[in-house]
């Protein structure tokens, strides 16, 4: 993911590592927030000053990061 890498290696690191907490969740939900208006249907995960838009597909239990940002341009 081209956002991934334009952060620096701490930041991205940490998200990492993070998404990797959650893929291993019976139900990766349980840490996400369910995204309303246009975003309906999509979830997202904060980790610090970011926030990771993913979709998370049930019958594999896959969880597709769409978007990677900070906080304050993430929604726009």
């Amino acid at each position: 993911m081209k956002a991934l890498k334009r952060l620096d290696k701490p930041v991205s690191q940490k998200i990492m590592n993070y998404l990797d907490e959650v893929a291993a969740l019976d139900d990766p939900r349980v840490r996400a927030k369910p995204l309303q208006g246009p975003l309906t249907g999509l979830w997202r995960y904060r980790v610090g000053d970011y926030r990771v838009i993913c979709d998370v597909i049930d019958g594999e239990l896959t969880i597709v990061a769409l978007d990677l940002g900070h906080r304050s341009k993430i929604y726009l």
